[in-house]
């Protein structure tokens, strides 16, 4: 590097030097600024790599004209400032990145001739001056303007301004200051060649005033347009900005186009007065929304499930009541009543040609076909079939949706459904309806009350959709295993069906005409691949399931095509095998049940009751014991306080026909008696086991078997009377499973008896009485019936018994 002295401004010499030049484009470097910089000329990148190589030093000054590619002496300015290079970067595309630290203003002298690189000589200004108490002044109103600009402009940090007040050099202030000003080129490059330092205090200073004076001139307008800008016109002008970005980039406007294809589609829509004029309101107010604002959202989904809703869309009904009976003849063996009460709706469809549909509730245990009768409804009939589950539910807003306030809002289960079917009068299934349960959201099942209720549902009004929907189109069809769960006025509302187990015969047809052929076809077996033999299905039946419908039925055979398609597979798929009653402890295992074998010996204080479950009927076997005690009665089994009540019921009778039983009179006192119900895990209650209980106490205390081919039911009095019993059907059908030969059944349970199929009426002698004496004449295995109870007038002695004792008989009334 090349030295001379030249006589400067003062006394002192300035010392002039020769670097190598790197022009730049809009920016100025300044003294005590580090600044990072992207060279790509290649002039200017060997004007780096030599200084580099030499000390680090070189020359920076900025063009007049950043298009210029090679400047020449007059594209650049005269003043710049001696650098430093503090970091070098070459990267991969060519360019360099370079950190330089500005040093000290200096003028260019003149331009070195230099084929590689810019090179000239310059002279450094020594900008020194004394401080005065005008530059004094002027640098205390400049840091003063540049605090409060940091304060408008809050990109700069607190350190930063820290930084830059404790600084006492008026040229170091200035040249730190005027980097974080946003000012024009022009203006820092004539900071940058201002010498004295009272003018630069003050050119910057005016300057900063004035970007101060902007900054407030923003901030008040920002202010103004937040306070009178109410929130439909900011949504209004932010639309309105963005079509016109969309108008410049040339995109075409989708909104406004999916706009026009919505109001189409709604004028095209046939909907009720109600709903036209709320999708008309709602539209309008769509229009004059910003597209993708929050609220659009919920108008255009509220919109677009109003228009999908099949508000006239209906299918028409299939009026041939020969063609339906063949359409649920073929879909489902039995099931006579609801086949009937479908049949009876198509004729009287036929002639009034308007009905509102029926509202039926099919009762039964698990397996019965129940929900695929719902399906072969909608197949006899026409009409669209759609099943919502409700087991479970237990928010009032599942069945009546949810308001549109609340965010990702939408319909009920019943408007959701009916979109689905794409019909208003399709056949709709609410499976489970005693599934259902409450807590403090509200009671689903208060809500279906209007669903279900002909008088009402032709105005159902969904929460959502806030408009009245008719439903009186809709032919409902209800499930439940039990009634208990639904209330009593939600019962009111649906014609009651209650569809009882299958019998054997039943189910021997439902496997042969149905279940078989499908596993057949669902484990890609064909029919000549396997054989089933009635024996074998009975087998089946009898002794691998207990149940009142088929589903484990279907299982069994399921797992028998299993392992015949096992032996397919090996043997070829022309294997045709046989399925035998002798075969099926090789496909099925162990049998589970035994079949047409009740207790193996009559027994002393064993009786056989008959129970209802959810699932069907049972035979329910009751033990008493009698002990030396003190007339401790013991009730276990897991029994519900109203057969309990029954347990004690049963012995205050037995007490009161001591004498005819040939028992002491204070008998009681002296033993402790044991009533046991086996099976004690499941739950049991209802007062039908009343007789039951009464003759195994009886058969106990005077030492007498009891028949182990009989089974009773019925309620008992104080007195002695029987009192009728509920689901008589699945108990009879459940003793005829249990290969019961005679069933004691309450007299006044004679009307029930149509119910039961011929069949099963063949099988088993049913005898029907009135009071608990007849009872233990028939169940007990006596020396001389003929004299049994005889002893005394029969008359009267329970009477006396009880004026005796004090008590006063109370008959509970309920059915079970």
């Amino acid at each position: 590097m090349l030295f001379k002295l030249s006589k400067g401004t003062g006394n002192t010499p300035n010392v002039e030097s020769i670097y190598p030049l790197l022009p730049l484009r809009d920016i100025v470097v300044f003294p005590y600024s580090v600044v990072p910089l992207f060279v790509g000329r290649e002039k200017s990148i060997d004007a780096l790599e030599y200084a580099l190589k030499n000390e680090k030093s070189l020359f920076l000054t900025t063009q007049k004209d950043a298009k210029v590619n090679d400047p020449s002496e007059d594209d650049i300015y005269r003043v710049g400032t001696l650098s430093t290079i503090l970091q070098l970067l070459k990267l991969p595309d060519g360019t360099v990145k370079v950190l330089v630290e500005g040093k000290k203003r200096a003028m260019i002298r003149k331009i070195i001739p230099n084929t590689q690189f810019l090179e000239v000589s310059v002279e450094e200004i020594n900008d020194f001056q004394k401080i005065t108490n005008i530059i004094e002044a002027l640098m205390r109103n400049l840091k003063n303007s540049f605090e409060i600009f940091v304060k408008l402009n809050k990109k700069i940090s607190q350190d930063m301004l820290s930084s830059v007040l404790s600084i006492d050099d008026p040229s170091r202030l200035v040249d730190t200051i005027v980097v974080h000003v946003n000012i024009k080129l022009e203006d820092k490059q004539d900071i940058l060649e201002t010498l004295n330092i009272e003018e630069r205090l003050e050119k910057l200073f005016q300057l900063i005033e004035s970007e101060i004076e902007i900054l407030q001139i923003e901030k008040k307008i920002k202010n103004r347009v937040r306070k009178q800008m109410e929130k439909s016109q900011k949504e209004y002008y932010l639309n309105e900005q963005m079509r016109a970005i969309q108008k410049e980039m040339g995109e075409k406007d989708e909104f406004k186009t999916e706009l026009k294809e919505l109001e189409e589609n709604i004028k095209k829509k046939k909907m009720s007065k109600e709903a036209t004029a709320k999708v008309e309101k709602e539209f309008k107010k769509l229009k004059m929304m910003a597209p993708m604002s929050a609220e659009a959202t919920v108008v255009r989904n509220y919109i677009d499930w109003l228009i999908s809703l099949p508000w006239y869309d209906e299918t028409e009904d299939k009026l041939d009541i020969t063609e339906a009976e063949k359409i649920l003849d073929a879909d489902h063996y039995g099931l006579k009543q609801v086949k009937e009460r479908i049949v009876e709706y198509l004729a009287v469809q036929s002639l009034v040609k308007k009905m509102k549909g029926p509202i039926l509730c099919l009762v039964g245990p698990p397996g019965v076909g129940k929900t695929s009768l719902a399906k072969s409804v909608a197949r006899a009939t026409g009409r669209k079939f759609v099943r919502c589950s409700l087991g479970g539910v237990r928010d009032e807003a599942e069945i009546r949706g949810h308001r549109r306030t609340y965010i990702g809002s939408m319909p009920g289960k019943i408007i959701q459904s009916i979109k689905k079917a794409g019909s208003n009068n399709p056949v709709f299934l609410l499976d489970e309806v005693d599934k259902m349960s409450t807590d403090f959201r509200g009671d689903p099942s208060a809500a279906l009350m209007e669903v279900l209720d002909p008088e009402q549902n032709q105005a159902f009004n969904d929460h959502y959709i806030d408009v009245d929907y008719d439903l009186s189109e809709v032919m409902f069809i209800t499930t439940a295993n039990t009634l208990f769960p639904i209330p009593l006025p939600l019962q009111d509302r649906m014609e009651i069906i209650r569809i009882a187990g299958y019998t054997e015969l039943e189910k021997l047809n439902i496997a042969k005409k149905f279940l078989i052929l499908k596993q057949i076809e669902a484990h890609g077996l064909a029919e000549k691949n396997v054989v089933f033999s009635l024996h074998a299905i009975l087998g089946v039946i009898r002794r691998y399931t207990r149940e009142a419908g088929v589903r484990n039925l279907e299982r069994e055979i399921a797992s028998i095509c299993r392992k015949v398609a096992k032996e397919v597979v090996k043997k070829g798929k022309n294997a045709k095998i046989s399925i035998q009653s002798s075969s099926l402890q090789k496909y099925l295992g162990i049998p589970k049940y035994r079949y047409g074998r009740v207790e193996e010996d009559d027994a002393v204080g064993l009786a056989t009751g008959l129970a209802w479950t959810e699932l069907g009927g049972e035979l329910l076997a009751i033990e008493v014991t009698v002990m030396p005690g003190k007339g401790k009665l013991t009730v276990t089994g897991k029994l519900g306080d109203v057969m309990q009540e029954s347990a004690h019921a049963a012995l205050s009778y037995v007490r009161s026909r001591a004498e005819l039983l040939d028992l002491e009179r204070n008998f009681y006192q002296n033993v402790d008696i044991h009533i046991h119900v086996p099976e004690g895990a499941i739950p049991k209650d209802g007062p039908s086991a009343g007789i039951t209980i009464a003759t195994s106490i009886t058969s106990a205390l005077i030492k007498k078997p009891v028949r182990k081919d009989i089974a009773m039911t019925g309620e008992i009095t104080l007195r002695g009377r029987i009192l009728p019993i509920g689901g008589f059907k699945e108990k009879v059908l459940a003793a005829h499973r249990g290969g019961i030969k005679t069933i004691i059944i309450p007299k006044e349970n004679e009307k029930d008896i149509k119910e039961v199929p011929a069949r099963i009426l063949k099988t088993v002698d049913i005898v029907m009485v009135e009071h608990m004496d007849e009872v233990l004449k028939r169940a007990l295995i006596l020396d001389d019936p003929d004299n049994f109870m005889k002893k005394k007038k029969d008359e009267g002695v329970t009477e006396k018994f009880y004026e005796q004792e004090g008590i006063q008989e109370v008959t509970n009334r309920s059915v079970n």
